[in-house]
């Protein structure tokens, strides 16, 4: 049933589009569609009112189905791998866009398909989704606004990151914050998020005697998202699920803890039941990396042996995909193809991205940013901290109430961050080696039509709190 807010929708968008009444969405002039219209859906779907935002959600997934832009799992690419079909020459890039989502989207996509790039996957963190105010039907719609815009083909894969289990809240209450995690990764996967990360290495207890009791609630709550998640899947999908080890800035990972968190992990999973694609493991690196006391960056020493090591133990022992390294956008450029080199599977990215579009700000917008941070965050700054340090720390907490602001930016200032993301994002591509990969990734990955109403976009505006340091 079309909306009063679907048919004024729908009269902006210059007849590019058309809704039958029985809802089938069609592309009337798919060159018209990708101009000022798409712009047009994806502002809706972000800063529209209640009504706006559902039509334009709606919208923007129907036109990916015609248009075979289509949400998808990586798992049957990962698992493939695990097998040895799938070769281990590239690994693939996981990119937050936590700042100017369409913008930094649209130079991911202009980036990718030069190069052939299907092995990509965009993604948001629990803590991302509060702080920079992006719930996932929202985010996947404005990743989904990109692809039509730049006239990208092929599977989305779209993840949520670190659904972490916060370890102070767990203890104080288990059953409560298992099913703010589980409420969470529901959203997520009615709003078209067909890969998961669950973050439960917060729950490892190293003053155990044994590793496999260090990692029992670990693995075994962990465990428990799975089977959860499984419930959710749509027909003919099987999401990509994430296991984790050792929390980031922690302790390197070893083979030990590995075969202590699969063997319970699979033990406690329901028989039959497929398991983890990947697992994300702790090698030397600090998500967001190390500030020094004048805001420039430390050089993070990271042992690649490591992701070497486990994941060839995760491929033949247990037939995933292998490891993946969190927190390395902003290692130097040269540490980049030693991941494929060490065949990662994965390797997640997002402050790199970030510093980039604070360089690129006019002054008088970044420096409002700087001063909101250093009043609502006043209290985060840690004793022996420089202003610097706590700037760069915590300017991420800024990008969520100036959203606005950012979107709105003049087009030639929106036009050089794009090109300036773009050179960044092309040359990852290249030493991830994800050049001419489209093939593999549809290959594992074919189109299976899912359609939605109106009905399916009540907009949530519940909060998502900022657990810990949970993305790059």
């Amino acid at each position: 049933m079309k909306t009063k807010a679907l048919e004024t929708l729908l009269a902006e968008l210059e007849g590019s589009v058309t809704v039958a009444d029985d809802g089938k969405v069609s592309v009337s002039d798919e060159e018209k569609l990708r101009g000022a219209p798409v712009d047009t859906l994806a502002k809706k779907a972000v800063f529209g009112d209640t009504g706006q935002q559902a039509a334009a959600r709606f919208l923007l997934w129907e036109l990916g189905q015609v248009l075979e832009i289509y949400p998808a799992s990586i798992h049957e690419l990962y698992v493939a791998r695990g097998r040895g079909e799938v070769p281990l020459n590239f690994t693939v890039p996981a990119i937050n866009l936590r700042a100017m989502a369409y913008d930094s989207a649209r130079a991911v996509f202009r980036a990718a398909l030069p190069r052939n790039v299907g092995a990509l996957i965009f993604e948001i963190a629990r803590s991302e989704i509060g702080y920079t105010n992006q719930r996932p039907a929202e985010y996947l719609s404005v990743v989904m606004a990109a692809a039509i815009k730049e006239g990208y083909r092929g599977p989305l894969f779209v993840q949520g990151d670190h659904f972490q289990v916060n370890a102070k809240k767990f203890k104080a209450d288990s059953e409560t914050e298992v099913r703010a995690v589980c409420d969470l990764a529901e959203e997520s996967i009615r709003a078209g998020f067909y890969n998961i990360d669950i973050d439960t290495s917060t729950l490892v207890d190293l003053s155990q005697s044994t590793v496999d009791e260090q990692q029992r609630n670990n693995y075994e709550i962990c465990a428990k998202l799975t089977a959860f998640m499984r419930k959710l899947e749509p027909e003919g999908i099987t999401i990509s699920v994430g296991g984790e080890i050792g929390e980031i800035g922690e302790k390197n990972s070893d083979e030990t803890e590995l075969r202590a968190y699969m063997d319970g992990y699979n033990r406690t999973l329901p028989k039959g039941m497929s398991g983890l694609s990947k697992i994300s493991i702790q090698t030397g690196t600090a998500h967001g990396g190390v500030p020094l006391p004048d805001g420039t960056l430390a050089q993070v020493k990271i042992d690649f042996n490591v992701i070497e090591e486990l994941s060839r133990v995760a491929r033949e022992a247990y037939g995933m995909g292998g490891a993946v390294q969190h927190g390395a956008s902003t290692l130097p450029d040269e540490a980049f193809n030693q991941f494929v080199q060490k065949e990662a599977t994965e390797v997640h990215l997002a402050t790199g991205f970030q510093n980039i579009v604070y360089e690129m700000l006019p002054d008088k917008l970044r420096q409002s940013i700087y001063d909101h941070i250093k009043t609502a965050h006043a209290n985060e700054q840690k004793e022996g901290q420089t202003e610097e340090q706590f700037i760069y720390k915590t300017r991420k907490k800024g990008l969520g109430p100036f959203k606005a602001d950012l979107w709105g930016l003049q087009e030639d200032v929106r036009g050089a961050i794009r090109t300036s993301l773009e050179e960044k994002f092309g040359f990852l591509f290249d030493q991830l080696n994800v050049g001419n990969t489209m093939e593999i990734a549809t290959r594992y990955t074919p189109h299976i039509e899912i359609h939605k109403g109106l009905e399916d976009y009540q907009v949530t505006t519940s909060p998502t709190e900022d657990t810990s340091e949970l993305a790059d």
